[in-house]
């Protein structure tokens, strides 16, 4: 019966290609030089979650190429986006209003490697749709940054930003001074302008490179002017970049360098201490110019501490410093409960170390603050291929950076090697996170619902490379302990892609088997060989999953590269992409599903155009 019904849809929707009008998202060709003309309409490509409708134009860059794409559009307020395709939805650059005429966009950038990226031309919000322009063009080399000039302790300098001046990676013009600091020397530098919004920047040339320490946008009390306390963290020359917020910006400002404000007195609190504290307009002040109070406290390398702040009277921020002051670890709101703070860390020597507890902004009232000692990490038990074990998170376990217990395993692979990790809990919330086992952890991937049965947790993972790697089977939240279960699991290396012709109907079934995406959901692979210029409507039907079809190629170092994907193209689970290949050449189709966890028959239908 169940072959029956998807016979049945995939014959209905052979039929009803020519009838619907919903578009596919497409990525379109584009060449350095070219400018086109294009509409966002409804049937348009959308962020996965809504945010912003988008054409897509995929396009060939040499590293350190620097380019300028421009977005004109008088029906809405136009934004571009760059995207690696295959990092996911966070861009690498984006622009809004770059152009400085309205609500048209300029996205300059620096290319960082040779090969194929993804340029969005995009609403800003989820509404708006019109025609628009696109033009993508080769800029210049940059020219040489003059030397910077000087600035003394003590001294104010004026100057003028324009289009002479020399520009930043992202394309926007700045003025360089430099300055001498000893180790630990405190420096107050403050930026104004009454022609534009000023950013300030610290930092230092490393071959050739300027290397940014610190920065500060609008000051406390400053308005839109720049203020911001420096720490030298050794002696040495030291450059403060002068630059706009937005692109275009322009015109005169002031900078002074100054003596910075003395280092906060800081009060003793040992570990096993509660105080109580209050912020006031008379305390001294963090770096960043806020009411802030510090804390000293001895520690001993290796000990695991956890700082908690409290408040109801504001948004409370904690940062830790060892005695040179060097920054360790800052947390916002990490506490249990609403915008209170909590902070956990494995000290790293033994000595002296300052809790600065301030407000989240330049805020005051009165606080809570705690030190306490919690066990450190215990080692992680090693788990052999195959076992199915059962453990418990209990008050003794150990307690990562959100305070959440959790049980580590350590295991050996190999690169290409899929491996799955089950987690199941009648009493809590489960997650499972992958790291490598050198060095502070630091997730590859993880896992909260992925098998689909509630709150129990499936993690497929693809390894990068042979080596040692660290599990972590945990709760969601804090409050979370009892008994669980964890399976690992083999899954051996990645299926290879089997053929289908143009014409042609695969039925198939996604099983645990398959291969997976990045998201952890199952696809199987179709190789298809194509002329530059062939027409190709795609078609995935299934009553049992939500259908997701997705063509490509093999990328650099074996990465896969996104050439067009749609989701709903057809009906509300049945996909339909309707696709133009740019050049001769092998490509490779998956047909997958919209979510993790999902398993079923499908029809894959892949036609020409006429």
């Amino acid at each position: 019966m169940r072959r029956q019904m998807i016979l049945a849809a995939a014959s209905w929707l052979a039929l009803s290609v020519a009838a619907t009008d919903a578009v596919a998202q497409e990525v379109q060709p584009l060449a350095v030089g070219d400018s086109v003309e294009g509409e966002i309409a409804d049937g348009d490509a959308r962020h996965p979650e809504g945010f912003y409708r988008f054409d897509a134009y995929a396009f060939e860059a040499r590293a350190g190429q620097r380019l300028e794409a421009v977005m004109r559009s008088s029906a809405f307020d136009a934004a571009l986006a760059l995207h690696d395709p295959e990092g996911g939805e966070e861009p690498l650059a984006f622009d809004d209003d770059g152009l400085g005429e309205g609500t048209d966009a300029r996205l300059r950038f620096t290319a960082e490697r040779t090969g194929t990226y993804v340029l969005r031309a995009r609403t800003l919000g989820e509404a708006g749709d019109g025609a628009y322009s696109l033009s993508l063009a080769e800029r210049p080399p940059a020219r040489p940054a003059p030397r910077p000039s000087a600035i003394r302790l003590g001294r104010t300098v004026e100057g003028e930003l324009n289009a002479r001046d020399p520009e930043s990676e992202d394309g926007w013009p700045y003025d360089a001074w430099s300055f001498r600091a000893g180790e630990g020397e405190r420096l107050a530098i403050a930026l104004d302008s009454e022609d534009f919004d000023p950013v300030v920047r610290v930092g230092r040339m490393e071959g050739g490179a300027f290397e940014e320490l610190a920065m500060n946008d609008d000051g406390p009390g400053a308005g839109l002017n720049s203020r911001l306390v420096f720490t030298a963290p050794e002696g040495g020359s030291y450059v403060i970049r002068v630059t706009p917020l937005g692109a275009g910006a322009e015109g005169a400002y002031s900078l002074t360098l100054s003596e910075g404000p003395e280092p906060l007195p800081a009060q003793p609190i040992a570990i096993g201490d509660t105080v109580e504290g209050a912020l006031t307009e008379d305390d001294g002040q963090s770096l960043n110019g806020v009411p802030a109070d510090a804390w000293r406290f001895q520690g001993r390398a290796g000990q695991r501490v956890r700082i908690d702040m409290v408040s109801s009277d504001f948004d409370t921020y904690l940062e830790l410093f060892d005695d040179a002051n060097n920054s360790l670890a800052t947390d916002d709101d990490g506490g249990p409960e609403g915008a209170n703070s909590r902070l956990i860390f494995s000290l790293p020597a033994d000595g002296a170390y300052v809790i600065e507890a301030r407000g989240f902004t330049s805020a005051t009232g009165d606080y809570s603050l705690s030190l306490t000692e919690i066990e450190p990490e215990r080692a992680p038990e090693p788990l052999a291929f195959g076992t199915t074990l059962e453990g418990e998170i209990g008050e003794g376990d150990s307690r990562d950076a959100e305070d959440r217990g959790f049980d580590g395993y350590s295991f050996s692979g190999r690169q290409g090697q899929r491996i799955q990790a089950i987690m199941r809990s009648g009493d809590f919330d489960t997650v499972l996170r992958i790291g490598r086992a050198e060095g502070e952890f630091s997730a590859l991937a993880s896992d909260d619902d992925g098998l689909g049965e509630g709150t129990d947790s499936r993690l497929n993972y693809t390894l990068p490379e042979d080596g040692d790697y660290v599990l972590r089977a945990s709760a969601y939240g804090p409050e979370g302990k009892g008994l669980y279960s964890l399976e690992l699991i083999d899954r051996g290396p990645q299926p290879q892609p089997g053929s289908i012709l143009v014409g042609a109907t695969a039925r198939g079934s996604l099983d645990e088997s398959d291969a997976t995406a990045e998201d952890n959901s199952f696809y199987d692979a179709y190789r298809v060989t194509l002329k530059e210029d062939e027409k190709l409507t795609i078609i995935m039907a299934s009553n049992e999953v939500d259908s997701f079809v997705v063509i490509g190629r093999p990328g650099e170092e074996g990465a896969f590269e996104v050439l067009g994907s749609d989701d709903d193209g057809l009906s509300d689970t049945h996909s339909k992409l309707e696709w133009t290949a740019p050049s001769d050449g092998t490509y490779e189709i998956r047909a997958g599903t919209f979510q993790q966890g999902q398993t079923g028959a499908y029809a894959l239908i892949v036609e020409k155009q006429p």
